[in-house]
């Protein structure tokens, strides 16, 4: 392993840290239903940035399938909470 990857690899996880902070900043305190979706869209994403940091740390390969699921989960609920907000209802009768 290179001399040079753990510091980047902390490095990372504290962008990721400080970019999820404020992403819940903007969760907690956005002026719109929308502000809100776009944080929420971007805690997950840096929650599965977050993973895959981690599992590059370990070396184990069960970080990058947790961090599959977390951007399958991500992007159904994005895609939920989208048509909720154009329609109304996320399921038509």
């Amino acid at each position: 392993m290179n001399a040079m990857l753990p510091w980047a690899i902390s490095f990372a996880l504290i962008a990721v840290t400080l970019a999820t902070i404020f992403a819940a900043i903007r969760l907690l305190r956005g002026p719109a239903a929308e502000d809100r979706v776009l944080a929420l869209d971007t805690l997950y994403v840096n929650s599965m940035i977050m993973v895959l940091i981690l599992g590059i740390q370990f070396g184990s390969r069960f970080y990058f399938d947790i961090a599959l699921l977390i951007a399958l989960f991500g992007f159904v609920g994005s895609a939920a909470m989208a048509k909720f907000l154009l329609r109304g209802e996320v399921i038509e009768p």
